[in-house]
């Protein structure tokens, strides 16, 4: 089951734009005819599945909606292996928290997880729900002087609550920001997702050398981007995360250096009716070097996980080993 991933910038390769490093994905297929027949039927099948569950979910009244994909995500996440990653990743990090917290965990996990994607299909009764959310944190005004002067600006986010609430709330305050998105590898699937997401918003950039050559374009006129900087980067940098080194993409912090753009966390809180939200921007990140800037950025995040354990997406394999990249050819400037 595809876990929703609109995160931006979380891989590295040696393709540069003006000699900074851009993240990217290892290619995915476009179109269905460039897979197997095998891969290409099971990618059908489950897209079906999931559309049809997508759909009946829909016609539900929105209240209920969103808890009760939470509780078709809670009871399936036994099964599609949810529980055994977020064991694993909390035996690892917090080894001292009891079975009894970690069993709880399993399932407050999944269901911010099913009320995330039930979120994400429901365009305007989750987006009115998210421009309403009121908006804490020193970053609010860094944001405002930033657009005041013109000035770039990167919100680096987290799979933490639910991050499209951030986006959808600022783009309504008039913070017009562009976002690269990661194809899923299901091209069936990710025809309805890209369709979902832009509901929030606009532009959007395919997650490439396209997409982050457009996205360095937008950022250079002073432009606002959204950056998900929470997965393992292939090819990052090991910084730690709750006390263990996990591979981080430092391309958000090199691009704040080498364009001047103010580095604003931000972050959607899930109230604790399930359905709201309370948007905090931190304080801007103070420009130092690329890894000490996203340290900070980690040791934030993981502040906030700590105090909201089960909005974390512990699924994901944020502590997967080092392995550099193969040296390639540079892609030419833009």
């Amino acid at each position: 089951m595809p876990v929703p991933t609109s995160s931006y910038g979380h891989n590295e390769i040696q393709a540069r734009t003006d000699q900074v490093p851009l993240p990217c994905l290892s290619s995915m297929p476009v179109d269905p005819s460039q897979l197997s027949f095998g891969r290409r039927a099971s990618y059908f099948a489950s897209n079906l599945v999931l559309q049809g569950i997508i759909r009946g979910i829909g016609l539900i009244p929105y209240h209920l909606r969103v808890p009760t994909m939470g509780w078709v995500l809670r009871t399936a996440a036994p099964w599609v292996g949810f529980h055994k990653r977020i064991r694993s990743n909390l035996a690892l990090t917090c080894p001292d928290l009891s079975q009894e917290d970690v069993t709880k965990l399993c399932h407050q996990v999944s269901d911010n997880i099913g009320r995330v994607v039930a979120e994400l299909y429901a365009a305007k009764p989750f987006l009115e729900r998210a421009w309403r959310a009121p908006v804490t944190g020193p970053g609010l005004q860094a944001l405002e002087a930033a657009r005041a002067a013109n000035r770039p600006v990167i919100l680096v986010t987290g799979h933490f609550g639910n991050y499209d609430a951030a986006r959808a709330n600022l783009i309504r305050r008039g913070f017009t920001m562009g976002a690269l998105y990661r194809r899923m590898a299901n091209p069936y699937f990710n025809t309805h997702y890209v369709n979902a997401i832009e509901q929030t918003g606009k532009p959007m950039f395919e997650q490439g050398k396209r997409g982050m050559m457009e996205m360095v374009r937008h950022l250079k006129t002073g432009g606002i981007i959204a950056i998900v900087a929470d997965l393992h980067a292939h090819g990052g940098t090991e910084i730690d995360f709750f006390g263990k080194p996990a591979v981080t993409s430092i391309v958000p912090a090199e691009l704040a250096l080498k364009y001047d753009a103010a580095m604003i966390p931000v972050y959607a809180i899930r109230q604790d009716n399930g359905l709201d939200f309370e948007i905090i921007l931190q304080d801007e990140i103070p420009q130092t070097d690329a890894v000490t800037m996203t340290t900070t950025v980690n040791q934030q995040l993981e502040s906030l996980v700590r105090q909201h354990m089960g909005q974390w997406f512990w699924v994901h394999r944020r502590w997967k080993p080092y392995v550099p990249l193969p040296k390639t050819a540079k892609s030419p400037k833009t």
